[in-house]
C-alpha cells in the first residue's frame, strides 16, 4: 500500500468519476480510533490515489465530531506524503466571490473542542508550522484549478469555527476585522496534523456564499453550500485528475516532508516503549 502517495480529502462523490479504476475499499483502525469511513483507492492515469470522505458517507459527522487524528493517521500508514484537502467555505472579502476557488497560504485556529495534536502521554513534539499549507504542493493544487477552468484565487487567511452553526453577523465582521479571507469549520486540526504527520498539505476551498456579512447578498443556507458545490464537484474532479496526471513534474522532497526534524524535545529515556510504539510510524526514523 505504500505507493499511495496522493490523497484527497473532501465530499463523498470526488471519487466517482469515470478515469478512476480498480478501486478498491480499505478499512483501517488506528490508536486514535476509525476514521469517517473506509478509505477509496483507484488508480487515475496509472497512479494510486486515495479519497476519504471527511463527514463520513450521507455526510453523518457534524465537524466537531469527525475524526482528524485517525483520518490522518490512517492516510499515514498507507504511505501519503500529498494531501489536497477539498473544502466548501464562505468569502469574508468582496473579490472572493462565491463560485471561486481559493488556495489559501494562512490559516487561523477559532476551534474550541477538538483533539490537536499525536503528541501526548510523555512524548512532546514542537513542530514549526509558519505555513499550515505547503507552498509547494498549493501552487501545483492552483495551477491544476486554473488548468481545469476554475477562477483561482492563491492566497488568504483561513479561519476554522467550531460549527456545525453559521457565523452571526457579529463574528463575521469580526473575522474581516481581524483580515481573514474565508471561514469554514474542518481545515483545524485536519492541517496540523498532516504537518506533525510531515505530509505535504493543502487546501482547495470552494467558495459557497459571503457568510453573512455581506449587506446585497441573502445570508449564507444549506442550499446554497449545496448548489455551489454540487456544481464544482466536476471541476475539483479535473484537477485532482490533473495533479495525478502530472505528478511526474512536480512531485518532490518539499519542506513539509521534514516538519519532526528535531521537534521531538522529550528525553529519549523518559519515553515509554508503548508511546514510540504508538507513533512509530511518525517518528520512527527520528528515534531509531
Amino acid at each position: 500500500m505504500s505507493d499511495i502517495e496522493l490523497a484527497v480529502i473532501g465530499g463523498s462523490g470526488l471519487y466517482g468519476m469515470a478515469e478512476l479504476t480498480g478501486v478498491e475499499e480499505i478499512s483501517l483502525n488506528t490508536p486514535f480510533g476509525k476514521p469517517s469511513d473506509n478509505i477509496i483507492v483507484g488508480k487515475l492515469h496509472g497512479r494510486r490515489v486515495a479519497f476519504l470522505p471527511r463527514h463520513g458517507r450521507g455526510h453523518v459527522l457534524n465537524p466537531t465530531e469527525v475524526p482528524y487524528r485517525a483520518n490522518i493517521f490512517a492516510l499515514k500508514l498507507l504511505g501519503v506524503k500529498y494531501v489536497v484537502a477539498v473544502s466548501a467555505c464562505g468569502s469574508l472579502r468582496e473579490d472572493y466571490a462565491p463560485g471561486c476557488i481559493v488556495v489559501p497560504d494562512q490559516l487561523f485556529d477559532h476551534t474550541k473542542k477538538r483533539e490537536m495534536t499525536f503528541f501526548e502521554n510523555g512524548l512532546v513534539a514542537h513542530v514549526g508550522v509558519p505555513n499550515a499549507f505547503s507552498p509547494e504542493f498549493s501552487r501545483v493544487v492552483a495551477d491544476a484549478a486554473k488548468a481545469s477552468g476554475g477562477m483561482v484565487h492563491e492566497s488568504g487567511t483561513f479561519i476554522t469555527i467550531e460549527g456545525p452553526r453559521f457565523s452571526t453577523k457579529g463574528e463575521s465582521n469580526l473575522y474581516r476585522q481581524w483580515g481573514m479571507s474565508l471561514v469554514g469549520m474542518t481545515t483545524s486540526p485536519e492541517a496540523f496534523l498532516a504537518a506533525e504527520a510531515e505530509m505535504a498539505y493543502t487546501v482547495m476551498a470552494h467558495v459557497t456564499d459571503y457568510d453573512v456579512w455581506h449587506e446585497t447578498e441573502q445570508p449564507v443556507t444549506v442550499d446554497q453550500v449545496l448548489t455551489i458545490i454540487q456544481g464544482n464537484t466536476a471541476l475539483a474532479q479535473k484537477a485532482i485528475s490533473r495533479i495525478a496526471q502530472t505528478m511526474d513534474e512536480w512531485a518532490g522532497d518539499f519542506a513539509a516532508h521534514h516538519g519532526l526534524k528535531d521537534a521531538v524535545l522529550t528525553d529519549r529515556a523518559k519515553i515509554s516503549a508503548s508511546a514510540i510504539e504508538t507513533l512509530r510510524p511518525l517518528i520512527g526514523k527520528y528515534l531509531e
